[in-house]
C-alpha cells in the first residue's frame, strides 16, 4: 500500500512538472494577462515584509523554490535595491526544464538548478530567506517540502510564501470572483497557451489546497514561527511569511 501511493504521488508530481513544460513558453504572457498585472505588487509585497523582519543590509543568498520563469527573482533584487539591501547570490530552483530555459533567458543574475522542493540542491543552513510564488501548492509532499525548508534556511531565516489558498466564498462578491476562477481564467489561460488542461487544472489545485489558516499551521509544525500573513484582492491571493526558530 505504501509503495502504491508513493507511486501515485511520483505520477501526480510528474504530471505537474509536465504540465509547466508544456505552457513555459507563454506562462508570463498568460500571468500578466489573467492577474492583469496586479501579481507584481504582491510578489513586491513579499519581498519588502521580508527585508522589514531580518532587518539586515546584507544577506548572503536569496533562494527562490518553484522560481518558473524567474519572475520573482526579478522582483527580489529590484527590491533589495530600493530598501539598499545588498544580496551577494540568488538562485532559482525548479523541477521544470522548460520554466527554467525561460527563466535563464531573462534573468541574468541569477544561478538555476533543476530541482524539486522536497528534495532541495543546496546546503545546510545555506540561505538566508527561501521563497515560492504559486508553487506551494502543486508541490505533492508538502510536508517534505517544509522540512526541507528549514533545513536549508540559516537561524532566523525567512520562508516566503505566495498561494491562492483555499476561500470560504459565500457573499456575492466572493461567487463573481468564483465564477472568473473557474469559468473565466480556464478559458483565457487556455486560448493563450494552447493548453486548456493546464489552466483547469489551477482552479481545481485551489480548491483541492488548504486554506490559509491550515497553511500555517503546517508551517509551525515543521518549526516555523508565522510572522506575518496578508490576503489581497478579495482573497484571491494570500502572502504568508514564516521565521526558523
Amino acid at each position: 500500500m505504501g509503495i502504491e501511493k508513493l507511486t501515485d504521488k511520483q505520477e501526480k508530481q510528474e504530471k505537474i512538472v509536465t504540465m509547466f513544460d508544456d505552457i513555459a513558453s507563454t506562462y508570463d504572457r498568460a500571468n500578466r494577462v489573467l492577474s492583469m498585472g496586479i501579481d507584481i505588487q504582491w510578489r513586491k509585497k513579499g519581498c519588502d515584509k521580508a527585508f522589514e523582519i531580518l532587518d539586515r543590509k546584507t544577506l548572503s543568498q536569496i533562494t527562490d523554490v518553484a522560481t518558473g520563469t524567474g519572475d520573482l527573482l526579478i522582483y527580489w533584487k529590484e527590491q533589495a535595491e530600493k530598501n539598499n539591501v545588498v544580496i551577494d547570490k540568488y538562485i532559482g530552483i525548479d523541477p521544470s526544464v522548460g520554466m527554467l530555459e525561460v527563466a535563464k533567458g531573462k534573468v541574468d543574475f541569477a544561478e538555476f538548478i533543476e530541482g524539486k522542493a522536497q528534495a532541495l540542491p543546496i546546503a545546510n543552513e545555506s540561505t538566508d530567506v527561501i521563497s515560492i510564488s504559486y508553487g506551494i501548492r502543486n508541490v505533492v509532499d508538502r510536508v517534505e517540502a517544509l522540512e526541507e525548508f528549514y533545513r536549508a534556511l540559516k537561524p532566523n531565516g525567512l520562508v516566503v510564501i505566495l498561494e491562492f489558498t483555499k476561500q470560504d466564498r459565500s457573499s456575492l462578491v466572493d461567487k463573481v470572483v468564483d465564477f472568473g476562477m473557474k469559468k473565466v481564467l480556464p478559458k483565457i489561460g487556455g486560448f493563450i497557451s494552447k493548453n486548456y488542461e493546464a489552466y483547469q487544472y489551477l482552479p481545481e489545485s485551489i480548491e483541492e489546497f488548504l486554506t490559509t489558516e491550515m497553511l500555517a499551521q503546517e508551517l509551525e509544525e515543521a518549526g516555523f514561527e508565522m510572522k506575518y500573513t496578508k490576503s489581497f484582492s478579495m482573497g484571491i491571493s494570500t502572502l504568508l511569511v514564516a521565521q526558523k526558530k
